[in-house]
């Protein structure tokens, strides 16, 4: 579990990579991976053409890797679920979320959060709930976004309580395969009104990425991380210190690369990989 992670995204978007090439002309072969899960292995509810037989390869050959994810509309087993239902196969240990980061990060500050979050993740909360909340917690909470519960939420922020995000995402692809907002424009919101600034917990905090290459038990220049999301998956991850791959799958959208023109580029996960599996 990841304890005592207090990054603060000073700046909505802070990260612009350090051109663009394939993984055919990598001067350091990654030693291991962290995988985006949403847009990256399925998309909707279909996997992505090749995933579910490179992932195999990847745990056959014994590739050090995680799923690392920012969903924050399901729960750790619920994720594992919709993965073995499209035919993943893989222990829950193999993911990490931002929703578990914050429980913990929660815990280890003895703070009772006013949630702002989809009702399929409270229950893991129940514990820290108390009627007198200290801190301001937002997930993608869907239509629970509405005034009351940002007003309510910016009336305790004003009041001292910090605020707590669980990651920064601008948008995410949803299940009709359009684009819908996420975290990040009602975080940046809660900020404007209140001159604060959040504590975001996963992606892009540079201890998140950092925690999952511990668990991995490999310094980051060794790890390569996989997404669809240009800022929040690949320009931070390579700030951290990472190398970075973001595939034209998922949120995806052309020109998106502009953002990390560093990074490797690659069509899906299975291209990703290759020259790292066979």
């Amino acid at each position: 579990m990841i304890k005592g992670i207090h990054d603060r995204n000073v700046d909505a978007h802070p990260y612009r990579c350090l051109t663009h090439h394939s993984n055919q002309g990598r001067k350091v072969m990654p030693k291991g991976l962290l995988i985006d899960i949403a847009g990256v292995l399925y998309e909707g509810d279909q996997a992505v053409p090749g995933a579910v037989d490179t992932l195999e390869k990847i745990r056959r050959e014994r590739i050090p890797f995680l799923l690392v994810t920012n969903t924050t509309r399901k729960t750790r087993h619920q994720l594992l679920d919709r993965l073995r239902a499209l035919d993943f196969y893989l222990d829950e240990g193999r993911i990490l979320s931002a929703v578990d980061a914050t429980a913990d990060y929660l815990r280890n500050n003895k703070l009772h959060p006013l949630l702002i979050v989809h009702p399929a993740i409270r229950g893991l909360f129940a514990d820290l709930i108390d009627p007198i909340p200290n801190a301001v917690v937002l997930g993608d909470a869907g239509d629970n976004f509405d005034y009351d519960n940002l007003n309510r939420a910016f009336r305790l922020i004003m009041d001292g309580a910090p605020l707590i995000a669980m990651g920064d995402n601008r948008y995410f692809s949803d299940t009709d395969g359009r684009l819908s907002l996420d975290i990040g424009p009602f975080k940046a919101a809660l900020e404007r009104a209140t001159g604060t600034q959040a504590t975001v917990i996963g992606k892009p905090s540079a201890t998140f990425f950092h925690s999952a290459c511990k668990r991995l038990a490999l310094p980051p220049e060794d790890v390569l991380m996989i997404g669809d999301d240009a800022q929040t998956d690949i320009a931070a991850a390579q700030a951290a210190g990472l190398q970075a791959c973001l595939v034209k799958t998922g949120k995806y959208r052309p020109g998106d690369e502009r953002h990390c023109p560093q990074a490797e580029l690659a069509e899906t996960f299975s291209d990703a990989v290759r020259g790292l599996v066979e």
